[in-house]
This record gives C-alpha cells, sequence and structure tokens, in this order.
C-alpha cells in the first residue's frame, strides 16, 4: 500500500520490517505469591517441597531443566546459582545442599520473559562501533529498539543492519539468546546529586553538608562514608532522616549496566533495574555525541516509568556495552520526548522537549546541569497535527542546518512524521519546515497494538540519504529514506526566530563533558 500523506517519488518505503519474535526471552528471577495483586510470599514452601526430593529425582528433574532451557540462554547454570543465592537464607543452615540441589532450587525461582511479545516499536538509529568488513559505500548501524513484553513492561533492546550502497539496506542477524546486562558499581556525579536536590526543593543542613563532603565524582563506598559521618547533631535536626533517606534514594537511582566482551549486541537487553523505571525505559533516542575535547561518546534519552509517574533519564556509553544511567533535572525533563543535541553549540549542550506536552520546544542546560525551561519552536499549526506535536529523535546536523524530524498528531490520534529545519548556531531560529507531512501509516501499518501510530526515536544521514526506523502501530518496525537533498528542496522557508527570542542563557560547568549530562 502507498501512503496517504506524501506519496511523492523522493521517498523509499523499504521492504525490510522487523516484526515482534515470541522467541526473544530473557530468564528473570521468579518468586511465588508475590507477583500477583496480593503479596503472599509461598517461597519457604516451595523450598520445603524441594528438601523432600531425593537426589535421583533432583538430577533427573535438572537434567530435564538443562535439556529444554539450555540453548536458550547464556550460562543458564550460572544464572540458576545466582538465583538460589537470593533465596538460600530460606534453607535451614544445618542441611548440606549439593551443588545439583542448589541449581535445582535456582531454576523453581527463574522464569522465561518475552520481551517483545506484545509490541515492537519507536527505533533509533546510530553509526555502529564497529564498522569492520563492509564494502565502499556501506555503513553499519546500531539500532535501539523498544520492545513490550507481559505486563507492558518496555526495556530496549538492539540490532543491526548496514546501510548502502545507495538505497540498499540489510538487517543483520538478531538470532541468539538473549542477556540481561549485569549491574555494576557506578560512579556519581555531585553535581547530578545537588541538581536532584533542586528539582526535590530540599536545601537544609544536613543536605548540605553531604554535598559538601563528596568529591566531585564518587562510588558507591565513597558516599556510604560521607553518610556515616555526618555529624549526630545535624541528623537530630526536623527533617534530617528523611534528607538522608531522599538523597540515598537519589544516589540508588543512578547505575551502571555492563554485558561481556562476547555477547554480541543484538542479544543485550537493558532491563529496568531501579523501582523508578520498574515498568519500563520507553522510547529511548541515541545519538552520537561529540564532546568538547573531541571525544565521541553515545547518549540516549528515554522517559522512566514506575506504573504511575514518569521522569526523564539518559544513558551514556562509549562502546554500546558498558552503559551508565542517571537522572535528567530541570523543568525541561519533566515531560517525555527530550533528544539532545549531538555537538556543544557556542558552548551551551542544548536539548529539544516538550515540556508542555504539545509543543516542541529548544531547552538549555545551565550551570548547575539543570534543563531550563523551552523556548517555543514548533506549535500545532495543522490539520494534522493539531493535536500535538514533538520530535522524532536528535537533530541532524546537515550544511543546510539542523534537520529535525517531527511527528504530529491529527484527528483519530493519528500519528505522522514531518521535518523541520533549524540554523546551526542559533537553533532557536527555525529556518523552514516541510509543510505536509513526510510519512503516515499506510493501510497495513495503521492496524496494530496502537492503531495510526507511526513513529520514530531518530535516524542519520549516510552518503547523501536520509534514513528514517520508524515504528508502525506498536506492532512492527518499518524503513524509510530519501535523498537528504529532494527533502530539504521541500522545506518552505521560515526565516524567523521563533517568539523573537535567542535560547535561554546556560553555558555548561568548565572543564565538564558530554558524559556529565
Amino acid at each position: 500500500m502507498t501512503a496517504t500523506v506524501n506519496t511523492s517519488d523522493m521517498l523509499t518505503r523499504h521492504d525490510v520490517v522487523m516484526q515482534p519474535d515470541g522467541r526473544r526471552v530473557v530468564i528473570k528471577l521468579f518468586v511465588p505469591g508475590e507477583d500477583g495483586q496480593t503479596v503472599k510470599n509461598r517461597a519457604g514452601r516451595l523450598i520445603e517441597r524441594i528438601l523432600q526430593l531425593d537426589e535421583e529425582e533432583i538430577g533427573r528433574l535438572l537434567d530435564d531443566v538443562l535439556t529444554r532451557f539450555g540453548g536458550r540462554h547464556h550460562d543458564l547454570l550460572g544464572t540458576f546459582a545466582h538465583h538460589y543465592e537470593l533465596v538460600q537464607h530460606r534453607v535451614p543452615p544445618e542441611i548440606d545442599l549439593s551443588p545439583a540441589a542448589r541449581s535445582l532450587i535456582g531454576a523453581y525461582f527463574s522464569h522465561e520473559y518475552s520481551v517483545e511479545a506484545a509490541a515492537l516499536c519507536n527505533p533509533s538509529m546510530v553509526e555502529h562501533p564497529d564498522q569492520t568488513g563492509l564494502d565502499p559505500g556501506q555503513l553499519r548501524v546500531a539500532i535501539s529498539l523498544r520492545q513490550i513484553g507481559e505486563g507492558h513492561i518496555s526495556s530496549i533492546g538492539f540490532c543491526s543492519a548496514v546501510l548502502g550502497p545507495g538505497d540498499q539496506l540489510l538487517l543483520e542477524n538478531r538470532d541468539g539468546p538473549l542477556t540481561i546486562g549485569q549491574r555494576v558499581g557506578a560512579t556519581h556525579w555531585r553535581h547530578q546529586l545537588a541538581a536532584a536536590l533542586i528539582d526535590a526543593e530540599i536545601d537544609n543542613e544536613a543536605s548540605s553538608y553531604v554535598l559538601s563532603a563528596l568529591p566531585e565524582r564518587f562510588i558507591d563506598v565513597e558516599f556510604e562514608d560521607v553518610i556515616a559521618h555526618v555529624p549526630g547533631e545535624l541528623l537530630g535536626r526536623p527533617f534530617a532522616q528523611h534528607t538522608i533517606d531522599r538523597i540515598r534514594h537519589f544516589v540508588s537511582e543512578d547505575y551502571a549496566l555492563q554485558f561481556p566482551c562476547a555477547v554480541p549486541l543484538h542479544q543485550r537487553v537493558m532491563w529496568p533495574a531501579t523501582q523508578t523505571e520498574s515498568n519500563g525505559m520507553e522510547d529511548a533516542r541515541f545519538v552520537r555525541v561529540t564532546d568538547p575535547d573531541g571525544r565521541h561518546v553515545y547518549q540516549a534519552t528515554y522517559t522512566a516509568y514506575d506504573g504511575r509517574h514518569i521522569s526523564g533519564r539518559v544513558i551514556f556509553s562509549r562502546d554500546l556495552r558498558h552503559f551508565e544511567v542517571t537522572r535528567l533535572s530541570g523543568p525541561a525533563a519533566a515531560n517525555k520526548g527530550m533528544a539532545l543535541f549531538p555537538r556543544y553549540i557556542n558552548g551551551q549542550k542544548m536539548a529539544l522537549c516538550r515540556s508542555d506536552g504539545e509543543t516542541l520546544g529548544l531547552s538549555v542546560r545551565d550551570d548547575q546541569h539543570r534543563w531550563q525551561p523551552s523556548v517555543p519552536l514548533l506549535t500545532p499549526h495543522r490539520g494534522w497535527d493539531l493535536i500535538q506535536v514533538g520530535n522524532c529523535g536528535s537533530p541532524i546536523e546537515t550544511e543546510a542546518g539542523w534537520l529535525v524530524l517531527t511527528h504530529g498528531v491529527g484527528p483519530m490520534r493519528r500519528y505522522a512524521i514531518g521535518a523541520m529545519l533549524l540554523d546551526l548556531e542559533d537553533p532557536a531560529k527555525v529556518i523552514a519546515d516541510l509543510p505536509e507531512g513526510l510519512i503516515d501509516p499506510d493501510e497495513i501499518e495503521r492496524e496494530g497494538y496502537v492503531p495510526n501510530v507511526l513513529y520514530s526515536c531518530g535516524g542519520l544521514v549516510h552518503d547523501g540519504r536520509f534514513w528514517v526506523p520508524y515504528g508502525a502501530s506498536d506492532v512492527r518496525i518499518g524503513f524509510a529514506s530519501m535523498p537528504l537533498d529532494a527533502l530539504l528542496a521541500r522545506m518552505a522557508p521560515r526565516g524567523r526566530k521563533v517568539s523573537g527570542r535567542r535560547a535561554p542563557a546556560g553555558r555548561s560547568a568548565p572543564g565538564s563533558s558530554a558524559t556529565a549530562s
């Protein structure tokens, strides 16, 4: 089927389509009784029953589990051993269990979760860290995926593809067992903690003492040492214990994940690791950012959801194997849809955002590493976007300006993708925009888990061609591309600065880098 908005010959919809694959499973801790709405832990009784088995039956059951599930997971016995460690306190200390019995207990406290059984959507595309083995004109890209499983829990997955030459697109292998990143010790930033305290309106002697005692970068052990030495006179003051509890919470919400070198990108899963994101990590917008010192880092903003509240988070990675996750702070980080610029502009760290829920705006990070109220760039004003507008990923630098893929929502909550162009050195100035939509759901793409929605979290330009991965009705991922010069030629000049204002004042802290966002 053809698109019903902008069916021009400049746009190519590629035949490659990614569908959710129920075979892509991870192994998670399972505690009987704790997964229901009425929590009634049954772990003790289960272990009592397992302990009644003789060694022959234990061996038979364990062999059966390994036969059925061994090829579906990396290091299944290692996972069972870890899950046993989490519940071994329920085993009477006088009982000496065999290795097989320990593994079997771990198996009973494990279950599979199909990460994308419900939906696969909202991809972003960046240059892959591995560019080996390619022919001239080709570029390998890493694609992030929002994958949704049972309970509508979103996690972040990956795959890779090769673009070019020309309009050729090849999805690389996506088979094999999945692995959840292992949580490892994080290095925290004092200025990020200070920004979180400002957002929470916490400013007292206990919080001031902790901030003054921490180094600019600190690890968990250093943090605990500072907390242990808060003077008793301060701990006895009103709200001091509440303050310490909130500080602990903020620090615990920042974490790091690491994957083994032998696990390829398409088998890595970033699974919710804190209470704040327990119901999902939504719509990651990855971008390859250039630090002020010239080094490259991958960053991604995403929405953390706990089932009731949302909050902004940012990911940092040098290699897409080790990831650091921390919070976003400030008024502009309070809503969904923040997308980072790929470089500093006039010494400022900038981002697109939608703080009012319906207007696409531009925000600047200030000296306190808080994202300031945004300048409006695009407001709903056309028939196909009167409900709301927003970005579809980070701006892409071109000679003509910052190319921004946008989305608009129209009648029947129908999402279409558009585009606009911002000035390279003053992104508050809108140079041009596409009067009509660029891509909208065709007769096949409109059907799905969330009907009538096309949505992307970011594309890129390769060899003069603009590539857009997009989610279609939250059940599949499609790909479109077009010559960049043809897209730019279709835009209508605007040549004005929205609201007559420059971007809000602000600058990055001296000596800071993109990895300290």
